[in-house]
């Protein structure tokens, strides 16, 4: 029987921030938050995909996480990256370069890099071929 992806988590330290963060660069709003004694759940979406986004906020932890030194990342499709490249460098987001990335003369994907509050990885990449 096939699995359905349904969510990603990602341990952040400040609530606020990262919400306005996930907000302000991707549109995502707060579907649903649990609240425990021990930590908080926020999942975050919007509506073009029922797959979400769980930030964890684990009371009392005040260091930050231990991202590894892997390339693990999350990945978003957008319709027009230059238009959304600009929006999020004049909101102050600081986007990495824009890359068309076709190693063997032919088109991949081209996408930019955003790096969030936490230090997660963020690949933007425009909708197009399997990216849609």
């Amino acid at each position: 029987m096939p699995a359905k992806a349904i969510h990603s988590c990602i341990r952040v330290l400040d609530e606020a921030r990262s919400v306005a963060f996930y907000e302000e660069a991707f549109g995502l709003t707060v579907a649903d938050k649990l609240d425990f004694p021990d930590f908080t759940l926020i999942y975050m979406s919007n509506p073009l995909s029922a797959f979400e986004l769980e930030l964890t906020i684990n009371k009392g932890t005040t260091e930050p996480y231990d991202l590894g030194n892997g390339y693990g990342h999350f990945a978003v499709s957008v319709e027009d990256l230059e238009v959304e490249h600009a929006r999020m460098e004049a909101a102050g987001l600081a986007p990495g370069k824009i890359v068309d990335f076709a190693p063997a003369g032919t088109r991949v994907a081209k996408f930019f890099f955003i790096t969030d509050p936490d230090g997660y990885k963020i690949e933007v990449i425009e909708r197009g071929g399997r990216f849609l």
